[in-house]
């Protein structure tokens, strides 16, 4: 089915996916996937460090802040809010038309395997939930039938304390000690004696008492209705001897490892069937058990790992926020560092494509404000044909529009690859990543978001900001309740550093950061600050009266230690009250290249 337009229709077209139907429709993402050309996805969350908060408002990502600082914001936001829904789109190019196929997972997390997992709390911005409210979000089928899952880190943890038996293939050893040898002596001799036994357990001459002694001497037990013998193993080392040793005395044995709680050794289970075809039901049964408690215990992580195994390129809008989020639901903890953290991040997901980014060659779009004004700006400017087929509607569809948002990731990708010509006619599919290989992995900070109402979203800002060096910024609090025009007039009374031009902005009610456009004044004020010099002049008396001052560097170790929970002249004053944070001389390889713009200035009557 076709649609070249029409919101609704597209959001129509979403398959809304909660437990009841995630099985059958991730056996239908998996196929959609293998056959797509690129994977767009998207999260609704409770919460982000892309929106503002009314308490704390420095824990937005602001222009000002470097990728560094970007990441350390995006990891508290993805540590301390939840994601509700995923969205993703497996979607394939040919000339015009797009081919897809949209998914929206509801997620819900649980703690059903006692692991402590994924998390008992989270926090929700009153914005998020108000705006999913007015979406028709329904809360009773996320809490009560929203999809489960675990990251990566805690599967591992289950696996260790998973007593399930399971299969497990033999390795190759070069060196056998003398008690190893023993010990396969005595194993073979007890599998080849109990053997024997279970192939004549059916002679009419045995009683059941004598029937009954076998079994006692010979550890012999039923596997379903398969005979089998317990071999108690104390190591992984003597696991190994016990493959090795069945591996050499019948085809028709078979193998089966059980753990103890704590996840080590406990025993081998040697199963005996009774033909090659008895032996392909029993491993396969086994794996359809295994298999069962992996989509127990992994939930929607199933989702991540198809995206994960098919090496598609990945398609979003500001990945940043994110894949903090993917990473830190469904991967493991999130590293402590930027570096680290994209380093873990292509461990999973190879290729990743931020259009957001991408959007940028565009020059235009460099100040949209969101996904929709984007999109919005294209189809006004541009006339740029693009056929979106859509499968037919079926019962999980809904006319809500929820996770029409990775629909508009896709249309926008769609348009941008005709305009910026990525994908010449003739180009192998195989040569798509070559192609794109400049915007991948660019995970930059970014100030836009996703808009999620129905309402069709045209604003840009005004202006792109200027490109500064943090060695020019400072950050100041205790200067009373002044508005910005109160606060800058004040100073430029107070001393002559302040007579050259400077701009200034408010972080919170309680700090503002200034801009000097001559280097070295900052510098200047800081020194000025750490004097113990009084002087007859306006910034004396200021300090006298609270005025305290910091430089950039004290901002980064304010996020590096994760003092979010207050204000950010109390986060500040925590640093400063360290002797080792004393004032330091400004050094052009600590600096580093930042944007400042008005847009974001935040307006106290708002707080």
């Amino acid at each position: 089915m076709a649609a070249s337009g029409g919101r609704q229709r597209l959001a129509d077209a979403v398959k809304q996916v909660t437990n009841s139907n995630f099985a059958d429709a991730l056996k239908q993402l998996r196929a959609h996937v293998d056959q797509a050309d690129f994977v767009a996805v998207s999260c609704r969350k409770t919460g982000d460090c892309a929106s503002a908060s009314s308490r704390h408002p420095w824990r937005r990502v602001l222009p000002i802040d470097t990728p560094e600082i970007a990441y350390l914001k995006a990891k508290f936001a993805a540590e301390s809010y939840e994601i509700l829904q995923f969205a993703v789109c497996p979607f394939s190019l040919k000339g015009s038309k797009v081919i897809a196929f949209p998914f929206n997972f509801n997620l819900f997390p649980r703690d059903r395997l006692n692991l402590g997992m994924p998390s008992y709390s989270f926090s929700c911005q009153t914005s998020f939930l108000t705006s999913m409210v007015h979406e028709g979000f329904d809360f009773n089928a996320c809490i009560y039938d929203g999809i489960s899952y675990s990251s990566r880190v805690q599967e591992s943890m289950d696996k260790e304390r998973n007593c399930s038996p399971h299969i497990q293939t033999p390795h190759s050893s070069s060196t056998t000690s003398v008690v190893d040898s023993i010990f396969k002596s005595r194993t073979k001799s007890r599998i080849e004696l109990w053997l024997s036994a279970s192939k004549n357990s059916n002679s009419k001459t045995d009683g059941d008492l004598l029937m009954s002694l076998r079994k006692f001497i010979l550890g012999t037990e039923l596997y379903g209705t398969r005979p089998s013998m317990r071999i108690d193993v104390c190591s992984d080392r003597q696991v190994q001897l016990v493959l090795q040793t069945v591996s050499r005395i019948s085809d028709h044995i078979v193998p089966l490892l059980i753990p103890d709680k704590s996840g080590q050794p406990r025993a081998v289970h040697v199963v005996l069937t009774s033909s090659e075809e008895d032996k392909s039901i029993l491993m396969s049964e086994i794996q359809n058990l295994e298999d069962e408690h992996n989509l127990k215990v992994r939930g929607f992580r199933e989702v991540i790992d198809v995206i994960s195994s098919s090496n598609k390129p990945i398609i979003g809008y500001n990945c940043l926020h994110d894949f903090t989020f993917i990473h830190s639901k469904f991967v493991g903890p999130l590293p402590l560092t930027f570096s680290e953290f994209m380093c873990s991040l292509r461990l999973v997901f190879t290729n990743i494509l931020d259009i957001n980014h991408l959007s940028k060659e565009i020059g235009a779009l460099r100040k949209a404000k969101s996904l929709s004004s984007a999109l919005s700006y294209l189809k006004r400017q541009f006339s740029v044909p693009i056929d979106i087929e859509l499968p037919a509607e079926d019962e999980d569809c809904t006319t809500k529009a929820h996770g029409h948002n990775v629909l508009q990731i896709t249309h926008l990708f769609a348009i941008l690859r005709t305009l910026l010509k990525l994908f010449p006619n003739g180009i192998a599919k195989e040569q798509y990543i070559e192609t794109i290989e400049d915007y991948l992995n660019i995970l930059y900070p970014s100030h836009t978001r996703i808009q999620e109402s129905d309402e069709e979203d045209l604003s840009f800002i005004m202006e792109n900001g200027r490109a500064i060096s943090t060695n020019d910024l400072i950050f100041l609090w205790g200067y009373g309740h002044l508005t910005a025009k109160e606060l800058k007039h004040s100073l430029q009374e107070a001393h002559d550093v302040f007579k050259e031009d400077f701009e200034l902005q408010f972080m919170d009610k309680s700090c503002a950061v200034i801009l000097f456009y001559r280097a070295g004044s900052a510098q200047v004020l800081l020194e000025l600050m750490a004097s113990r010099m009084f002087y007859s002049d306006g910034l004396s008396k200021m300090k006298s009266e609270g005025l305290k001052a910091a430089g950039y560097q004290c901002y980064k170790k304010v996020c590096r230690l994760g003092l979010w929970d207050t204000n950010l002249s109390d986060s500040l004053e925590n640093v400063m009250s360290d002797p080792a944070n004393g004032i330091s001389t400004f050094s052009e390889k600590d600096a580093s290249e930042v944007r400042w713009t008005s847009e974001y200035a935040i307006d106290l009557s708002d707080l």
